[in-house]
């Protein structure tokens, strides 16, 4: 795994290339931060599933766009779409214009809804799987998932989430710091 420097010196993991502001900044300020708010973390998942044959980077130029369509990700507005905002959605060339990703996302919304019903907070949901701890990767390799990741998606799907296998999840996981996979020498290590 390499790591760039950064023009002030500080070197960053190489996936945030040094061209792209916006990959730097997240990286810097977001990407690996254990995140332990219940809506931010589902948030992440599930533009983690609308990346799903795409670059972070294809979504993360989008996420304001997907932050406007989707009610700020909130989860009881999101669970109330119907067909006439799914159509508006396959509409916006804002985001991406996938009818499955979409109604997954409505779906998963109704999910987080009937778990937080049940008194079950989707943050501690997340967490249980590591105890509450961070992960922490060898800084030298980015495994594309993990036997925790595999563990996590089938709790997912189980409970009807889509857009959720291993490879997936383990990159949500290390977007919202449940591992922590920066590199050797990177500053945010």
């Amino acid at each position: 795994m390499t790591r760039t420097p950064t023009s002030n010196g500080v070197a960053r993991c190489g996936w945030a290339d040094g061209d792209d502001a916006l990959m730097a900044r997240y990286h810097d300020e977001e990407w690996g931060v254990p995140q332990r708010d219940a809506r931010m973390l589902w948030e992440m998942l599930v533009l983690e599933g609308f990346r799903a044959g795409l670059s972070w980077r294809t979504i993360l130029h989008k996420r304001e766009a997907f932050r406007r369509g989707f009610a700020d990700f909130d989860p009881a507005k999101v669970a109330r779409f119907g067909p006439e905002k799914v159509d508006q959605l396959l509409a916006d060339p804002g985001i991406i214009r996938s009818r499955a990703k979409i109604e997954a996302t409505i779906a998963a919304a109704k999910i987080y809804c009937d778990m937080a019903a049940r008194g079950e907070d989707f943050a501690d949901f997340c967490w249980s799987f590591t105890g509450g701890k961070v992960l922490r990767g060898d800084g030298r390799t980015l495994p594309v998932s993990t036997p925790k990741s595999e563990e996590i998606s089938k709790e997912l799907k189980r409970r009807g989430f889509k857009f959720v296998g291993p490879v997936i999840v383990y990159a949500w996981m290390q977007a919202v710091g449940i591992v922590d996979d920066h590199a050797i020498g990177c500053f945010r290590r």
